[in-house]
């Protein structure tokens, strides 16, 4: 029986990354932009009720709730060839059209009053599930409606279906000191969100805009991304990460046995990704010939991985659990031997802990869609220098509030009226995160986890 997952799109970037997601899904499943099954794809054995329903009249259904506090990005959708694929039911837009103008507080009290309605919708989703499994919550963490709204909803689910698991894919805004930010007050937003992510999620998959900058720029030569071309390698990620469950084996059939295979305590649930070979639009690729040593060596580069970490020479930084989804035609011997050489080379340095190894999982491909090379693989790892990027954000947000800069819009919101000791709560939050995944490289981790 399928464990089905409802995915929610929250705010501008939550909806992007959503719609480009659908549309890969589509693709892969042989479901066309209006939600009816190509005559190609009747016999596939894909598990498309994961993620689809079938309506009375047999289109297939996006288990999707879309919703943002201002209509542009969902009435792009609405205006979309893909307009018919989604349930109309399932998509919120604010009366007043306003948003949250990049306040999480804003988008927090926005949420709390809209809750009844956005909860209407998620309820009626999961009545309609007959083995619900779990939410995937799309939402960017740096702005007002994605982050703010994403967090209260979070809070919310974990009170209503607290057995039920919440993986999140949360863009991270660009954290450089050479490039300006489009929000000044992100550091802010980014921060009380952070300890939403830490306290309510299951797993968070980590989409560092920056990153996905720099990949773009290096991998595939686009000199200047747009967001079209940084969302097609967000749903180039979603989808590979979701093959398991779409296309099962006897392993990896279902979200918890692919959490459970990378997160070995509560709070270190934070993921970083890379996928290779990469190809750009026209599917043109820089690597001409993949082997899946090939691919397994790249994706431990640290200029493939779609996360921008520091390197900090007082802390030995080291994988936590690596989880390799190789696709195409492979033979299990090839992956034997790719592991074995990666173990003799020294490739990657685990934590003291715990067992070192690599867990692979041989996936379909989708037999509708055409690629041109034969083996590509997405590798989700739990590596203990994503508290680097924490940290960065940290000092951002202690610089913005040594200041006091653009506190006031924040005191206009309910939750601030009275004092700030939300931004004290989330600084701690978030500080015990990186303490721990600093403690994660060290032996003595479980007197550490003890302590805390």
């Amino acid at each position: 029986m399928p464990r089905e997952i409802i995915t929610l799109q929250f705010g501008q970037c939550g909806n992007q990354i959503g719609m480009e997601f659908w549309k890969q899904l589509c693709m892969e499943h042989g479901i066309s932009h209006t939600g009816t099954l190509e005559e190609y794809a009747t016999e596939g054995t894909d598990r498309k009720d994961v993620f689809f329903y079938q309506a009375d009249d047999d289109h297939y259904i996006p288990r999707a709730v879309l919703l943002d506090l201002e209509p542009r990005v969902i009435q792009g959708i609405i205006n979309s060839p893909y307009s018919k694929l989604y349930n109309t039911e399932n998509i919120f837009m604010s009366k007043h059209g306003g948003g949250a103008g990049n306040n999480w507080a804003s988008g927090y009290d926005q949420g709390d009053r809209l809750y009844e309605d956005i909860l209407e919708i998620i309820d009626r989703e999961a009545e309609n599930s007959d083995s619900l499994e779990g939410f995937t919550l799309c939402h960017s963490i740096a702005g007002g409606t994605g982050s703010g709204v994403g967090s209260f909803i979070l809070e919310r689910l974990n009170d209503r279906y607290p057995k039920k698991l919440t993986q999140t894919y949360s863009v991270f805004p660009i954290i450089d000191n050479d490039q300006v930010s489009d929000v000044v007050v992100q550091p802010y937003n980014s921060i009380l969100t952070l300890k939403r992510l830490i306290q309510n999620a299951d797993c968070v998959v980590v989409l560092d805009n920056t990153a996905l900058n720099r990949i773009a720029a290096e991998r595939l030569k686009i000199d200047s991304p747009t967001f079209a071309q940084i969302n097609q390698l967000v749903s180039t990620i979603m989808s590979t990460s979701t093959t398991p469950l779409r296309y099962p084996s006897y392993m990896h059939n279902d979200l918890i046995s692919l959490i459970a295979a990378l997160i070995p305590t509560p709070r270190l649930h934070f993921l970083a990704s890379a996928y290779t070979p990469l190809a750009d639009e026209k599917e043109e690729s820089k690597v001409r010939k993949t082997t899946v040593f090939d691919v397994m060596r790249r994706l431990l580069q640290p200029k493939n991985l779609m996360v921008s970490t520091d390197r900090d020479k007082r802390i030995n930084h080291c994988y936590i659990s690596l989880l390799n989804i190789i696709q195409g035609e492979v033979d299990p011997s090839q992956v034997h031997k790719s592991l074995l050489r990666i173990r003799e080379r020294k490739l990657c340095q685990f934590i003291p802990w715990g067992p070192a190894s690599i867990q692979c999982f041989l996936s379909k491909k989708s037999p509708y869609l055409k690629t041109t090379h034969r083996v590509n693989g997405l590798m989700l790892a739990n590596h203990t220098s994503i508290s680097t990027l924490f940290q960065r954000t940290l000092r951002q947000f202690e610089k913005l509030m040594k200041r006091g800069a653009f506190i006031e819009q924040y005191k206009q919101q309910p939750l601030f009226r009275d004092n700030l000791d939300e931004f004290d709560s989330a600084r701690e939050a978030v500080q015990q995160l990186i303490d721990e995944y600093n403690a994660a490289t060290r032996s003595d981790y479980f007197s550490f986890s003890q302590q805390s």
